[in-house]
């Protein structure tokens, strides 16, 4: 393995900056900045939530007049437009700094390109691409839903080894351990929203929100995903869990006046692929998790929506009684959904299959 350059090791110093902000941040990506001069660290920022200062920002107070002439390493390409904050590429050129280093290009129609142009243009040697693959995996989300209008997508699913995921009377808790169920919760914290459907809502009287990180003690920071439940026929009872906390509740099924009176944001029924679509435009939710039961799950498998399938398996035998994790029937071997597999990490006695869509069987 080749060592990595200097403009390597400062990307990774920012890509680590930037996960600082990965549970708080929503809508916005998450991205880190440094500034070095001199082969010296000077300055550093990360993006902390939505309205706050960019991590640019950050990064040039904290290095006040040592900025100018410095090298800065940016994780995501720099804005170029006034939103809530104002452009950072401007910030940049401003503060007088010699060169740019950006790790992923924007997507955003509002940036794309445009960011390294004004600083450009300005003069700066701008370098684009270092560490790409690593920072883009900050914000598959954000990535995902600025150049297609699509979120992206996880899939969770906690089975048997002889691949269970329920006892034929709904019974499920539990089948993993209280590590696999911790890991679970990060999940929920980077998502802007957690899909799952009446049945498992019926079920577990499920809330689906975030109660305890393993790596962040303080949840109160955290921008706590929405929770929808697909209700085609408008069962959800007032007496959920979920409606505890109604503002962040949101229902696709029959519009129910006293879903309105405690604020709960209410959808049309739609497709699955339109439902992504709308979370993505109306309401800006770019990374969705789906826990939901095998009906609702193979519809998003087959539909070929989900990016990421999230498979915590525990090693224990639950019977061919026990309820199926996918329902799909299949003759052939041709029509199998085939996956690559990204990473294995054991929690406890369980494991974690990280897996994506082999494109070669979809």
């Amino acid at each position: 393995m080749s060592e990595l350059t200097q403009d390597q090791i400062w990307m990774q110093r920012a890509i680590e900056l930037a996960r600082l902000g990965q549970y708080s941040t929503k809508p916005n990506p998450n991205v880190g900045c440094v500034l070095v001069k001199d082969g010296q660290l000077v300055g550093e920022g990360y993006h902390p939530r939505a309205g706050q200062p960019h991590a640019e920002v950050f990064a040039l107070r904290d290095a006040g007049d040592a900025a100018r002439g410095a090298t800065a390493y940016v994780t995501l390409e720099p804005c170029a437009h006034y939103g809530r904050t104002p452009p950072c590429a401007k910030g940049l050129v401003e503060a007088g700094v010699a060169r740019v280093v950006v790790a992923c290009p924007d997507p955003n129609p509002l940036v794309a390109g445009k960011g390294v142009q004004i600083l450009r243009d300005a003069g700066i040697q701008v370098e684009v691409g270092v560490l790409e693959q690593q920072a883009h995996q900050l914000n598959l989300g954000f990535l995902k839903a600025m150049a297609t209008g699509q979120p992206y997508v996880r899939l969770k699913v906690a089975s048997s080894l002889d691949g269970r995921t329920a006892m034929a009377s709904g019974e499920s808790k539990w089948i993993t351990g209280n590590s696999a169920r911790l890991d679970v919760q990060h999940w929920r914290a980077i998502s802007a929203v957690v899909i799952t459907g009446i049945k498992t809502v019926l079920a577990d009287d499920c809330q689906l929100n975030v109660r305890q990180l393993a790596i962040h003690q303080d949840i109160s920071s955290i921008v706590q995903p929405k929770r929808l439940v697909l209700d085609r026929q408008g069962r959800l009872p007032l007496t959920a869990k979920l409606l505890e906390q109604p503002d962040s509740v949101m229902v696709m099924g029959p519009y129910r006046a006293e879903l309105e009176a405690l604020g709960v944001i209410q959808l049309e029924v739609q497709p699955l692929d339109q439902l992504l679509r709308t979370l993505v435009q109306q309401y800006q939710l770019y990374d969705v998790l789906i826990e939901a039961g095998a009906t609702l799950s193979t519809a998003f498998l087959q539909q070929q929506l989900v990016d990421e399938v999230i498979s915590y398996v525990a090693p224990t035998l639950l019977g061919r009684s026990a309820r199926a994790m996918f329902q799909a029937e299949f003759e052939r071997m041709a029509q199998q959904l085939r996956f690559k597999l990204c990473d294995v990490t054991q929690f406890g006695d369980d494991v974690r299959l990280r897996l994506t869509p082999s494109q070669e069987t979809l």
